[in-house]
């Protein structure tokens, strides 16, 4: 079978939230796109007191300038649309209140006739947990878990109670409740984070790291699930942070998923291989407008489907 594609949303400070997320939700939808996505950074800090991914010395992009909020995004699309999925790629799940997060995205699986995919990951930016407030940085993989317990709370049948760090829900109806269970996704890397995966989640969600490192991670993870005595199937969905120029990229030192789209669609066909049932493409950081964005992703989705993808 072949793999699902998903594209990312217009979410930076070049688009036009209101008109833009929806035109290109649609035009996805239309082109063959089963999925549409959106990410989370929730400021620009000047001067930034870490470097990007907590990397000393490495600068943050001038992109995230100005990222729409995902949730807000993915009610636009949800509201343009009618079949594609709607996934987080991902949220910091420890910026948000447990409860609260649980609540919206329950709220958006039930009015988009459940479409929702929860992907959630820890993050790395120490300012985003200041200005986020929710807890201490050191503290994220203990929220990450709470945050797991209170979604399938809320998402699971009235009464709803629970009683952890961070949250107390009092014997409760909530609602409205998911119109069917919402998949977590997880970004883990870590031996910790990749236990809870295989041992919570519905699906692994990295960032594309390369084919061959790809394929080895995706065994490695589906080896981890037999050994913890895991029966059901793992899914997985890569993020593809495409760098997309009109030209193809000439000379040494090209990047996966860099250059021209037929470049593009050589890197996704190698990754494919991994075994990996679903990507995502992202085009939006190297694309002028969302009619560019559109251009790009349809010329990428044909050719991608075209190459046996």
């Amino acid at each position: 079978m072949p793999v699902t594609l998903g594209l990312g949303l217009p979410q930076l400070k070049h688009h036009v939230l209101g008109r833009d997320v929806a035109a290109v939700a649609r035009a996805a939808e239309e082109i063959g796109y089963e999925s549409l996505w959106v990410f989370e950074r929730v400021l620009f800090p000047v001067p930034a007191t870490q470097g990007l991914f907590g990397v000393p010395g490495v600068p943050w992009p001038d992109t995230y300038r100005g990222v729409a909020d995902p949730l807000v995004t993915l009610t636009l699309a949800a509201a343009a649309t009618e079949r594609a999925r709607l996934g987080t790629s991902v949220l910091v799940a420890p910026l948000h209140v447990p409860f609260q997060l649980a609540r919206t995205l329950a709220s958006l699986d039930a009015a988009s006739g459940g479409r929702v995919v929860a992907g959630f990951g820890t993050g790395w930016s120490h300012d985003e947990y200041a200005a986020a407030s929710v807890a201490p940085f050191d503290k994220r993989g203990e929220v990450l878990d709470e945050l797991l317990d209170v979604c399938a709370a809320v998402w699971g049948p009235d009464p709803v109670a629970y009683t952890g760090e961070l949250t107390t829900i009092a014997p409760s109806e909530v609602g409205p409740k998911p119109a069917r269970p919402i998949p977590v996704f997880l970004a883990a890397a870590g031996p910790r984070a990749k236990r809870r995966l295989v041992d919570r989640a519905d699906g692994w969600m990295p960032v594309a790291m390369g084919a061959r490192e790809l394929t080895r991670e995706w065994r490695h993870l589906r080896e981890l699930a037999e050994e913890r005595g895991r029966t059901r199937p793992l899914d997985a969905c890569v993020r593809v942070n495409a760098r997309y120029s009109a030209k193809p990229y000439e000379g040494d030192g090209r990047q996966p998923f860099q250059g021209s789209v037929a470049q593009i669609v050589e890197d996704l066909v190698a990754h494919t291989e991994s075994g990996v049932p679903g990507f995502l493409l992202d085009v939006q950081t190297t694309t002028r407008d969302a009619a560019e964005l559109i251009d790009v992703a349809a010329e990428v989705y044909t050719a991608a489907r075209a190459a046996g993808v």
